[in-house]
């Protein structure tokens, strides 16, 4: 089964110092157990100061010898400054197709990259089918309380089934909402596997 862990630096407080401790931590704890993706998904770093941080997990993860891969969220440029092993694309249409992530890999002068798509409808999952992504991560399959309110409504597992079914070779990897104990029925619905940010916690 396929283990994608996202990346979420608040959980570490407020200083620089911190997070940084925080993430190289999780990464290291990740790469030794043997997860299959670590996406650094940082959105508020300046680029210098992402790129700093990807070389950093990047390090760690190669370290470790496990072969865990890391993909930079969105941002092909850092990705490809850091070397790291691909890329994960939103689902906004600004985004670079797949194909562009790899041409512009190969124009660099690096291996060719992993390139996940985020899916959160079918219509999503068949154009990623389509653009040729390597790993597509669909969610919320689960919907999301806080304090008890619903935040956010889980497409469930039949959508998620419908997905797989569309997503046909390429392995669609679950998020949102996953624990542990559901990740079971998330793989019996056709899921490769199981994403989160929470969950590899």
């Amino acid at each position: 089964m396929i283990r994608y862990a996202i990346t979420d630096a608040s959980r570490f407080g407020e200083t620089a110092e911190a997070r940084l401790a925080g993430l190289l931590a999780d990464a290291r704890r990740w790469a030794a157990e043997g997860v299959e993706f670590v996406q650094l998904r940082e959105k508020a770093l300046a680029g210098e100061e992402l790129l700093r941080l990807a070389e950093a997990m990047l390090a760690v993860v190669r370290g470790a010898g496990g072969g865990t891969k890391l993909m930079v969220n969105s941002r092909a440029d850092i990705a490809i400054a850091a070397g790291t092993d691909g890329v994960h694309l939103t689902s906004g249409r600004e985004e670079l197709a797949p194909e562009q992530v790899r041409q512009l890999f190969a124009q660099a002068g690096l291996p060719k990259p992993v390139v996940s798509a985020a899916c959160h409808s079918l219509a999503d999952a068949k154009r990623a089918h389509d653009a040729g992504a390597d790993l597509i991560l669909f969610g919320p399959v689960f919907e999301k309380r806080v304090a008890g309110e619903l935040v956010v409504e889980g497409a469930g597992l039949e959508r998620l089934r419908e997905v797989c079914a569309a997503a046909e070779e390429i392995p669609v990897v679950a998020l949102g909402g996953v624990t542990m104990e559901n990740a079971a029925a998330c793989v019996a619905a056709g899921a490769s596997g199981v994403a989160g940010i929470r969950l590899f916690f």
